[in-house]
């Protein structure tokens, strides 16, 4: 049963955000992470980059850690294998971002109920490029 957008929470989350920090993302077009992150940025989003090994991904500076990102983050996309997932989720708590996104086969469900119990919104092993497409398309 679908639910209506005004009670299902991803509809909201996608609503309001604005800064998706995208943690893995590759500057190689042919990467998962690289495809759903200009898919965001068409629809408004702003996306920041989070990968040690690159300066700039999608005309946006990166940044090696989210501790190191200086603007607000509305989520945390991780394309990260799930073992890496702990760490991003201790950041995450840390600067106390209202989202995290693990992306499809990302599972860490240690990490995501760390993270829900510090009040963060999780969801896990979905693709936010189409759930946002199922949502507004």
């Amino acid at each position: 049963m679908a639910s209506s957008p005004q009670t299902d929470p991803i509809s909201q989350l996608l609503k309001r955000a604005k800064n998706i920090a995208v943690v893995g993302l590759s500057c190689n077009p042919l990467r998962p992470s690289h495809g759903v992150s200009a898919y965001l940025q068409s629809h408004g989003y702003r996306i920041i980059p989070v990968n040690p090994q690159i300066e700039e991904c999608l005309g946006e500076k990166a940044y090696a850690s989210l501790l190191d990102v200086p603007e607000k983050i509305d989520i945390v996309d991780i394309f990260r294998r799930s073992e890496f997932v702990g760490e991003v989720v201790d950041q995450a708590i840390q600067l106390r971002v209202p989202a995290i996104w693990m992306q499809e086969d990302v599972i860490d469900e240690k990490a995501a109920a760390k993270a829900r119990k510090a009040g963060i919104f999780v969801t896990m092993d979905h693709c936010i490029l189409k759930e946002h497409r199922a949502r507004f398309h």
